[in-house]
């Protein structure tokens, strides 16, 4: 027999009620736990609460003029007239037609309007090229005024230098390409943006020092972007082993990933202490792409020419590096100006000797630099030089019927007076001269009543010009007499 028990309606009520409340309560109990296992969990320092942060928007600040308006203000110092209502939104403010003097407005940095600015070519030489977007390319003389969009390239013995609105110096070295990505100034605050993008060879920097928090000089490659605030500093990409070497000589440089994912590098603003890797002076560092920035290495001191002093006066112009310890290579570089902003000749030797060929006479100016074995090139060293090719022909012969020996010579350089000065020597040496005869100004000598035997003989011819000395000599020739 089953027995059914039946509770009345309201019963039912009251129990389903009690129920319930007994559900919820250990609901409630299991919640609570839960939640101070996750508070416990949270508070653990293996496992820190993570903090989502969004970068505070930045402005800057517009002290209002008499008379003006939100109309006005836009479309002087904004992209576009029409963010006038921006500038509603931002200040809280209707836009009446003109406003007092005096009122602080907020503007949005990221839609300030930015002037377009110019580069001038101050020196070229060799083959240098310039091309605006994918316009074809066309020579680039002194004078030639280039902007955002324009492609410059460098041939073979080919060298040209940028000048900037501030006076900032940018040269190309030979077989370099480079772009302008940005060049720019910020109407309102002044602000100056620079963005050069490096897709081969080197390029040189002496920038001026920013006066602006905002101003932003950037050297970018594929795989770094080095900016500056104000120094003088060297970035060469090498296409082949995809590297980027930065070398700093004053300053500081800050180095950042070149990746696709980085290419934009910091914004303006943004202190070179936040950089990646914080390169200073007599440093540099070398970065393959897609790998992390490379530590700083010290740059190898400047090395020595062996005789500073020289006139360049032979068949070519050659110079002789004292041995730098730590160089596998040298750099030498010839310009027109003390500051290298005029290049003209540049080698890289693996030994302490560079020979650069001919060159016109007139006064240059060399710089040396070692490399040590990570590829860097070290610390520089400039030496002034004159170039004055002295050549000197000399020739002998004994006159017919006679036993006189007559010598000629002559100089393939005019210019100003010329003395010289004939030895003549029983030894190779010339230390014990038979005739040693000075103030000669013709280009003839006879000797005459030699007895037989073999002679040694040079001639010397000096030159003096604007103040300085020059003197070259034959080589010493010999010849004999029979009896």
């Amino acid at each position: 027999m089953t027995v059914s028990a039946v509770v009345p309606p309201r019963h039912r009520a009251g129990l389903s009620v009690r129920r319930g409340a007994a559900w919820f309560a250990a609901v409630s109990v299991l919640a609570m736990t839960c939640l101070a296992q996750v508070s416990a969990h949270a508070q653990s320092p293996r496992a820190p609460k993570p903090r989502i942060t969004t970068p505070a928007p930045a402005y800057v600040s517009y002290l209002t003029r008499e008379g003006d308006t939100l109309y006005d203000i836009a479309g002087h110092y904004l992209r576009a007239p029409g963010d006038w209502a921006v500038l509603s939104r931002l200040n809280d403010m209707p836009a009446p037609r003109r406003m007092p003097a005096g009122i602080a407005l907020r503007l949005p940095a990221d839609r300030l309007k930015q002037d377009p600015e110019s580069a001038r070519v101050i020196a070229t030489s060799g083959p240098v090229e310039h091309a605006f977007g994918k316009n074809p390319y066309l020579p680039v003389k002194p004078g030639t005024t280039l902007g955002e969009g324009d492609r410059i390239r460098t041939g073979p013995d080919g060298f040209v230098t940028l000048e900037l609105p501030d006076g900032s110096h940018v040269t190309i070295a030979q077989e370099g390409e480079l772009d302008i990505g940005r060049l720019r100034r910020t109407t309102l605050t002044g602000a100056a943006d620079r963005v050069l993008e490096l897709r081969r060879g080197a390029v040189e920097s002496q920038v001026t020092r920013a006066t602006k928090k905002d101003d932003r000089f950037q050297i970018r490659s594929p795989s770094v972007v080095a900016g500056v605030r104000g120094t003088r500093f060297k970035v060469a990409y090498d296409g082949d082993a995809q590297t980027t070497a930065v070398e700093v000589l004053d300053g500081a440089v800050g180095v950042d990933p070149g990746a696709a994912a980085h290419r934009a590098g910091p914004p303006p603003g943004v202190p070179l202490q936040a950089s990646v890797q914080l390169v200073k002076a007599r440093f540099g560092n070398i970065t393959r792409a897609g790998e992390a920035i490379g530590e700083p290495v010290e740059l190898l001191p400047a090395p020595a020419l062996t005789q500073p002093a020289k006139v360049q006066d032979g068949e070519t112009v050659a110079f002789d590096l004292v041995p730098a310890e730590r160089a596998v290579a040298y750099r030498v570089q010839i310009a027109r100006d003390a500051d290298q902003l005029d290049l003209i000749r540049e080698l890289r030797v693996s030994a302490p000797h560079a020979d650069f060929g001919n060159l016109a006479d007139g006064t240059y100016f060399v710089r040396i630099a070692a490399i040590d074995g990570h590829g860097l090139e070290g610390m520089p060293q400039v030496y002034g030089f004159e170039r004055r090719r002295l050549g000197l022909a000399a020739s002998a012969a004994q006159r017919a019927g006679s036993r006189d020996y007559e010598f000629r010579w002559f100089v393939s350089r005019a210019a100003g007076e010329t003395r010289f000065r004939f030895v003549l020597a029983a030894s190779a040496d010339l230390r014990h001269p038979i005739v040693d005869r000075t103030d000669l100004s013709g280009g003839q000598f006879v000797v005459s009543d030699l007895p037989a035997g073999v002679y040694y003989w040079t001639i010397i011819a000096e030159q003096f010009e604007n103040g300085r000395f020059y003197e070259t000599s034959s080589s010493i020739r010999s010849f004999t007499l029979a009896r």
